[in-house]
């Protein structure tokens, strides 16, 4: 169980690698690690895995970028769509659409990263925009149950730090 309470923190899969930090600080700070450290690494350097049979780095700035894309997106249809019920997605088949291959059949690194720096700086501004009244705003997700934005706000930015670890050990 999830817990969301007005007099605590968000507790979400990503809540000890968040920490006591505040979200939208650490999102731009750790997008801005990982723009430093994926942003001067080569193609070859990009395929490359920071264990046996997990993603390489380009498919972890796939996934990144991917994530951005769909969670920036639940916190608008949820503050914009009474008694929202979010859709949930398979990371993995959004993967192998996008990503599965080789750099030649999907998104470079490259272009990941980019979409991933662009995609953050935009959900962050917007999540900058809102009252604690909407951050507080209800929505319910058919695997975690009832959620509130600012849940998913804590979420995106433990899970881009959860990312950031991997991508230091590259």
């Amino acid at each position: 169980m999830w817990y969301i309470r007005a007099d605590m923190r968000p507790q979400t899969p990503y809540t000890k690698d968040l920490g006591d930090r505040e979200p939208v600080p650490t999102m731009r700070e750790t997008v801005g690690k990982i723009h430093g450290i994926a942003g001067r690494w080569t193609p070859e350097q990009l395929e490359k895995s920071y264990a046996p049979g997990k993603w390489t780095a380009r498919q972890i700035l796939i996934h990144l970028a991917q994530s951005e894309l769909a969670l920036g997106n639940r916190a608008r249809m949820a503050l914009s769509t009474p008694n929202y019920v979010s859709q949930a997605f398979d990371q993995d088949s959004w993967m192998a659409r996008e990503g599965g291959g080789p750099a030649s059949s999907g998104a470079s690194g490259s272009v990941a990263l980019q979409a991933l720096v662009a995609m953050s700086a935009f959900n962050c501004a917007f999540f900058d925009s809102l009252t604690p009244a909407q951050r507080a705003t209800p929505f319910t997700h058919p695997e975690y149950g009832a959620l509130t934005v600012d849940w998913l706000i804590h979420q995106m930015a433990g899970h881009l730090v959860h990312h950031l670890k991997q991508l230091e050990t590259m």
